[in-house]
């Protein structure tokens, strides 16, 4: 089943559905009949089923032609919103009615409310999980950014079942219709409880083990989190859910011990079965239904419905069979991570530790040497990173936060539940507890053993790694164990594919509407910009490039440019010099960027055979903004590449006429990147017929509101002879220099996916707000 659904998911494109549904007559036959093909039988049946959830999933995203329309909805909140300082986040359900667009009948939709640009209030306070609004959005299917290491949303909107993203518009005109009500509102109100009834700076962390609510926690304490290996213990998690669960069948089992005679009506495992099973529906409505506790619920009903059945089965059946009910309640489970970091980690366990419970302490670490090494692996491709001091915290935050913390957290919001003002001293309790371990997981975030960050590797590193980490757990005695390790070396120190001396790499990473380019030779790295920041959250810098430089194996870079300070340039710049090495920072004379060296035109320095060359700005140019624009033109042996960063058509001009006047100054490139993301005050007809470039790249934000590039700037270029890239279109783009010609790969195509929303619609009509570096007007 397994197999199936990975293989549909995860293949470049979707089957039609009359095929899907072909496959379903003959998979459920061979299932049912078959015999030693019965796991063809399964595996067809996964597969149609798949992509039949896959199909309506993206069926339900919205039209395209719907991108451009401001419409009115009426609808739930759903989920706890997220305020930030300049915009509140939150998940809209639209409700099922005839008024309501089409397209949006009840479905979910992930929306933004801002404050104004001088920081006026809008009325975003008033948002709570529950209340139910009417307001006017502006709204556009969901659309990710696509590069190396990067967050995949597109993907995580599907496994959502989100219809689409936006904003609030007018807010002045969003009418509350009715109070906060149901589960979701009790979450939130009992959130505010603990944050005024508990002082104490762990409160955050209170709030987050006992309710699900990560509201609190902010950038460094998910930075302990992952660099500790903790992140599956800070929210409710499936462990925490199965904890809960036995705790309610110990307490039933002892019950029917201390009297007997309720075994007549109810034998006490069955009643014991139950028990648990109701105690993790109740703990996962605690936390919302969050997927990871759903996931959990579904793995003991199956345990649960075994008991009650009288069916024997060992606990790999039972794993097993948990795996087929969820993969038959929702086979989009497997693109999630916790699905394989779930299944897997008990697989590894119960096969490792078949008879562990007699001794605790030794049992406690055997299972953490387990998890570590089976589960590195599948932590490293789907993260990008492992934790060297994790198996250490572990050992100690597993058994303290779990035994101790969120048991008091519990007891105190039952407490509350039942009576306003008893939870508070749990609570507290539960927040000293927890600040105790917190302060030694803080140094250990700062050692040099916290996060390793790894390469991006090929598809074969992964079960290969597997493999490995199979024949090291097996029996001690077996001979030849220790040569599994090189089976982890793909995995664990893969072909970088640096350039050759003389040569040079370009990467314009997909950062919506900014810029920033990673150049590469054979032992330095040069960064030239570094894409926006926000007020609101988003920075380029933190989310994007960080995470691309560690996926491509840079370790430092030797220069870091920013071509000049606006904030869709230099927004990222802080956060790319506070989590990286960078020797050497250069920007326009007079920029608003600090700790900075002049970029002067004349400048030129030689790496591996590759020269540099600054062509702009020239000495005592003074600062006006764009048209002092760091200008970087980079030779290698095998041709040359500009980047011009968002000069206009004046210094475009000028830069010819310096070109005809010093040949040293030449602005011939077989490689541009295209001058302001392709504005119309920019590309001069002269500037680009010099270039003689045989490839223009533009970096744009899908949908953005300046309509960039412009349609005839681009014909410009092509008419001159220069094929355009544009990572609106394709994500991060590659360009090597080779000695026949420039070659590019986008990311996109490199690595397509069935729900790659580029390839699904095509490009995006121009001048809607949909980029992510500015906020709409």
């Amino acid at each position: 089943m397994l197999a199936g659904v990975s293989t549909c998911l995860w293949s470049p494109v979707l089957a039609p559905q009359t095929f899907l549904l072909a496959m379903l007559v003959p998979g459920v036959l061979l299932w049912w009949r078959g015999r030693a093909i019965r796991w063809l039988g399964v595996a067809l049946f996964g597969f149609a089923l798949a992509g039949l959830h896959a199909g309506h999933a993206l069926s339900v995203q919205l039209p395209l032609d719907w991108e451009k329309r401001e419409v009115t909805v009426e609808g739930r909140v759903v989920e706890l919103p997220e305020h930030e300082s300049r915009r509140t986040a939150f998940a809209f359900r639209v409700v099922d009615r005839d008024d309501q667009p089409a397209p949006l009948r009840g479905r979910l939709l992930q929306l933004s409310w801002y404050d104004e640009f001088d920081g006026t209030p809008t009325g975003r306070d008033r948002l709570h999980a529950g209340q139910q609004w009417q307001l006017s959005a502006r709204v556009r299917a969901p659309r990710g950014l696509r590069n190396p290491g990067g967050f995949d949303s597109e993907k995580h909107a599907l496994a959502r079942r989100l219809t689409a993203s936006g904003y609030v518009r007018d807010p002045e005109t969003a009418r509350l219709l009715s109070p906060a009500e149901g589960l979701q509102a009790w979450r939130e109100s009992m959130s505010a409880r603990i944050e005024r009834l508990v002082p104490a700076r762990a409160s955050r962390f209170v709030r987050a083990l006992a309710l699900g609510d990560t509201r609190g926690l902010d950038d460094a304490d998910w930075h302990v989190l992952r660099a500790n290996g903790l992140t599956h213990l800070v929210a409710i998690s499936g462990f925490h859910v199965g904890l809960v669960a036995g705790f309610f069948a110990l307490l039933v089992a002892g019950t029917w011990w201390l009297f007997p005679a309720l075994g007549r009506r109810c034998p006490r495992p069955v009643a014991a079965a139950i028990a648990g099973l109701l105690g993790a529906a109740l703990y996962a409505a605690v936390a919302g239904f969050a997927l990871p506790t759903v996931r959990t619920v579904l793995m003991i009903a199956v345990v649960a419905g075994l008991r009650v059945s009288r069916r024997n089965a060992s606990t790999f059946d039972s794993l097993a069979l948990a795996a087929i009910a969820i993969l038959l309640v929702d086979p989009l489970a497997v693109l999630g991570a916790g699905f394989w970091l779930s299944f897997l980690g008990v697989a590894w366990l119960l096969w490792c530790l078949p008879g562990a419970g007699r001794q605790p302490v030794r049992d406690l670490l055997s299972a953490q040497g387990v998890a570590t090494l089976g589960l590195l692996p599948l932590s490293v491709v789907l993260f990008g990173q492992a934790s060297l001091v994790g198996p250490l915290a572990n050992l100690v935050a597993v058994p303290w936060w779990s035994l101790v913390v969120v048991p008091l957290a519990l007891v105190g919001t039952a407490l509350e539940s039942l009576y306003a003002g008893l939870g508070e001293w749990p609570w507290r309790a539960a927040a000293w507890c927890f600040e105790r371990s917190w302060s030694l997981f803080e140094v250990l975030a700062e050692s040099n053993l916290a996060l390793w960050w790894l390469t991006e590797p090929l598809w074969f590193a992964l079960p290969l790694a597997m493999l490995g980490a199979f024949w090291l757990l097996l029996p001690r005695g077996l001979p030849g164990r220790p040569l599994a390790l090189l089976l982890w070396l793909p995995l664990l120190w893969p072909d970088r594919n640096l350039p050759g001396p003389g040569a040079a790499e370009l990467q314009m990473f997909d950062v919506g509407q900014g810029l920033s380019v990673l150049v590469r030779t054979a032992n330095h790295s040069l960064l030239y910009d570094m894409g926006p920041a926000m007020p609101e959250g988003f920075d380029a810098g933190e989310r994007i490039v960080l995470p691309a430089l560690y996926a491509l194996g840079v370790r430092r870079l030797d220069m870091a440019v920013v071509s000049h300070g606006d904030s869709d340039h230099a927004g990222g710049f802080g956060a790319v010099r506070r989590g990286f090495p960078v020797e050497t920072a250069r920007a326009p004379e007079g920029s608003p960027v600090p700790d900075t060296a002049p970029c002067v035109a004349g400048q030129e320095w030689r790496w591996d055979g590759v020269a540099f060359r600054f062509l702009h700005p020239p000495p005592y140019f003074p600062y006006l903004g764009n048209e002092a624009s760091c200008v970087l033109r980079i030779t290698t042996a095998h041709g040359t590449a500009l980047l011009t960063g968002d000069i206009g058509e004046v210094i475009e001009r000028d830069l010819v006429r310096r070109a005809d006047l010093d040949p040293a100054a030449s602005v011939q490139a077989e490689v541009v990147a295209i001058a302001h993301h392709g504005s119309a005050s920019a590309s001069d007809p002269g500037f680009v017929a010099a270039t003689g470039a045989r490839l223009a790249l533009v970096s744009s934000g899908h949908g953005n509101r300046f309509g960039h590039p412009k349609p005839d700037v681009i014909d410009r270029w092509h008419r001159a002879g220069a094929a355009t890239l544009d990572t609106a279109e394709g994500g991060a783009v590659t360009v090597r220099l080779y000695a026949e010609g420039p070659r590019a790969e986008t990311r996109r195509r490199a690595h397509p996916r069935l729900w790659d929303a580029a390839a699904r619609a095509g490009r995006a009509p121009a001048g809607e707000s949909a980029g992510l570096s500015y906020r709409p007007d």
